[in-house]
């Protein structure tokens, strides 16, 4: 091989020159540069494939929910609900009671149970509705479908906000015995509408029917908002409920009474209790550590400090509570319901 034949073939390229106007040199060897050199790997796929508004914000929730200051916070507000409507029914303020946290903590579960449960529930049903029911569809088929639920779904949603509305801010309550009925049709109404709206939402659909999810900032937006309603809603219906468990629970309480232990109250001095259905006694003996003896009652609760007793024929109409504090100056017995005991203790 000659030295002319070891060289490089060198051409001229008319389109390209140097700074000072000289036409640049190009070897057969140089490949032109690609105009997509610069492109990150996984950039077309992150196009054709953007994250949707829906798993943006269940990773924003997550990310709130899943702190344990927010769970425990969630947790104490809802027991303190379920306590208020407890022993709102015995016409005592709670804030005297000096209640410990645990004791809202563990009421909590009380008023949470059945929520969690029944929004489970539904949440699975219409996600398996979803996917066995609407993504098995042709797409033409799809189109009949959608053109009847759009308008059904969109039109019940407005019905349910519209009602949690009046309940909100009528001088009267359509749902005075299910106060949480107002907050559940203020998120279930938003979510139908959050629904609709997606469904109905133009350019969204490929050729072969399925949907493309939204990217635009207004589609993000929306969900936020929807987010915020659901919330709401669902803070209103699950605090009612817990009032209204709370407030079940003190009348099984009361239905209760007649079956509940017999609490003997023992007193260093008299406490001169005013309580229909409750009798005290002085003890004859003078070197007796507790001189006064309380019969008919019975025991609500013992906490921060306090005792809470109702007479064993409290009633709503006209029954008393009374507050003891827990020293050393009382003593308790606990007997059969109906034992008798002797007048002279």
């Amino acid at each position: 091989m000659t030295r002319a034949e070891s060289r490089p073939e060198v051409r001229r390229d008319p389109a390209a020159v140097s700074s000072d106007g000289a036409p640049s040199l190009q070897t057969g060897d140089e490949a032109p540069p690609r105009a997509d050199s610069t492109a990150l790997p996984g950039t077309a796929a992150a196009a054709e494939e953007p994250e949707g508004t829906l798993p943006q914000l269940l990773k924003i929730a997550g990310a709130v929910l899943g702190s344990t200051t927010v769970l425990t916070g969630l947790l104490f507000y809802f027991g303190r609900l379920h306590i208020t409507g407890f022993f709102r029914y015995f016409r005592v303020n709670f804030t005297v009671l000096d209640l410990t946290p645990n004791d809202y903590l563990v009421r909590s579960a009380d008023g949470l149970f059945v929520p969690m449960t029944t929004a489970a529930i539904v949440g699975l049903l219409v996600l398996w509705l979803n996917r066995l029911a609407l993504d098995r569809l042709r797409p033409d088929r799809r189109r009949q479908v959608l053109r009847v639920a759009v308008p059904t779904t969109a039109g019940l949603g407005a019905l349910l906000v519209i009602v949690a509305f009046v309940e909100l801010f009528a001088g009267h309550r359509l749902f005075a015995s299910r106060s949480w009925v107002g907050g559940l049709a203020l998120a279930g109404g938003v979510l139908l509408l959050a629904c609709a709206a997606h469904l109905a939402r133009p350019g969204r659909s490929t050729e072969d029917g399925r949907r493309r999810r939204p990217t635009d900032v207004s589609a993000l937006a929306e969900g936020g908002f929807a987010f915020v309603l659901v919330t709401i809603g669902l803070f209103w219906a699950v605090g009612s409920y817990a009032i209204d468990v709370g407030t079940s629970r003190a009348q099984e309480t009361v239905a209760g009474l007649a079956d509940a232990p017999d609490a003997v109250l023992y007193s260093e001095k008299s406490l001169r209790l005013a309580v229909a259905g409750v009798t005290e006694f002085r003890c004859q003996d003078p070197e007796a550590a507790y001189r006064f003896r309380y019969d008919g009652l019975k025991l609500v609760l013992a906490s921060g400090g306090q005792y809470l007793f109702v007479s064993g024929d409290w009633s709503l109409e006209n029954g008393t509570a009374v507050l003891i504090p827990r020293t050393d100056a009382v003593r308790l017995e606990f007997a059969p319901p109906g034992q008798q005991r002797s007048p002279v203790c």
